[in-house]
């Protein structure tokens, strides 16, 4: 991330000059010492001097003090992971003041104020309290609201447009989704075979191939997530309910889902596991909550996005276009603690937490937290 830097600067650009501290301190009509202290940092000139400085040495004043109010894509990933590292170790206050005090510095831009939002959308429930919870998630709002009302990127305000009605829906109120997003469905397909087709125009296949990889993970993911809230919403019988189910389990059987995606899976499970769980199957129930706890205890750690020998070219997309590349928005040890309150604090399967079988289970998760 990017400081002031006003005394490594005045040293490059005397040097480039050719002059001394004593030809810098003369022009300026300060003294030696006062230049020397500039360059180590250990004060700044009067603010009267800086466009003097600057117009001698001919750059702006934003280039002499070396401060960009602007942060790039990697120093973003590095700053969100940090916090997010920082929200499983330190105290929850503690480090939502330090994200205040970025949000401030980083007033005007947007990418990272935008990351900030969704850092805080996924540890809110850290704060402590429900009342907390929910001032936390209105902060989140309020700051995508800002970003879409004052971004030029019309791809980042889309963004931010979807995240603000995910906190709207997190904090139970629907009327404002509504409003926000409309009723109207676009029915414009996805670009990607466009785009591959006129890369294949172009003879090249290897960027065709790799943009049709790419449109073809992100629709199974989404199909994927779409057949999960479509379970979680059917309330007719078994039957209709069942064969959702299968429909999801054919399409993360053919893609190896487990493998390729856990953080698909994992709540898909669990969305299953609820649904029978409505409808008092009790061995369903179990038979998907076993498959959750395998999963999470299973071989997927280190967790995080990637390919896998039919998506042979998605690695480099993850790492390069994913705003957080491959990695987390939650610090694994916080992922692993939300994996074993799904099960052990659902109140959907109050009736089986007595019994032995789901008492296992529970233990299983717990060790898995232990396992860093």
């Amino acid at each position: 991330m990017k400081e002031i830097r006003l005394g490594s600067v005045l040293i490059k650009n005397r040097h480039k000059r050719g002059i001394t501290q004593d030809e810098l301190a003369a022009y300026l009509g300060v003294s030696k010492s006062a230049v020397s202290k500039w360059e180590t940092a250990m004060t700044y000139p009067d603010i009267t001097l800086l466009p003097r400085l600057a117009a001698y040495f001919n750059i702006s004043i934003d280039e002499l003090m070396g401060y960009e109010p602007q942060m790039d894509k990697m120093e973003i990933r590095k700053c969100y992971l940090q916090f997010a590292e920082e929200f499983s170790m330190l105290s929850f206050e503690e480090v939502l003041e330090c994200c205040h005090e970025m949000i401030k510095k980083y007033h005007s831009c947007y990418p990272f104020l935008f990351h900030m939002g969704v850092l805080l959308v996924n540890h809110f429930m850290l704060a402590g309290s429900p009342e907390r919870s929910g001032q936390v998630l209105e902060e989140a709002r309020e700051l995508f609201n800002r970003i879409k009302t004052e971004t030029d990127d019309p791809n980042l305000a889309k963004e931010s447009l979807q995240m603000e009605a995910y906190s709207l829906l997190i904090l139970k109120r629907p009327e404002e989704v509504l409003d926000l997003l409309g009723e109207y469905i676009p029915v414009s397909g996805p670009s990607e075979p466009v785009l591959a087709s006129a890369f294949q125009l172009l003879g090249n296949q290897t960027e065709a191939k790799k943009i049709l990889q790419i449109g073809l993970y992100k629709e199974v993911v989404s199909i994927c997530n779409l057949l999960s809230s479509y379970m979680d919403l059917c309330t007719e019988g078994a039957e209709e309910f069942e064969q959702i189910c299968r429909r999801f389990l054919a399409i993360a059987e053919v893609f190896q889902l487990n493998a390729l995606h856990p953080g698909i899976m994992l709540p898909g499970y669990l969305v299953i596991a609820q649904g029978w769980a409505k409808r008092k199957n009790w061995e369903k129930t179990f038979e998907f909550l076993e498959k959750y706890t395998e999963l999470a205890a299973g071989e997927i750690y280190p967790l995080k996005l990637h390919g896998d020998s039919f998506f042979n070219m998605l690695d480099d997309w993850l790492e390069d276009f994913l705003p957080l590349g491959p990695h987390l928005p939650r610090d694994i040890s916080v992922v692993r603690h939300s994996m074993t309150q799904a099960l052990t604090e659902n109140q959907i399967f109050q009736e089986i937490m007595g019994e032995v079988r789901f008492q296992n289970l529970a233990a299983r998760l717990k060790k898995n937290e232990e396992e860093q």
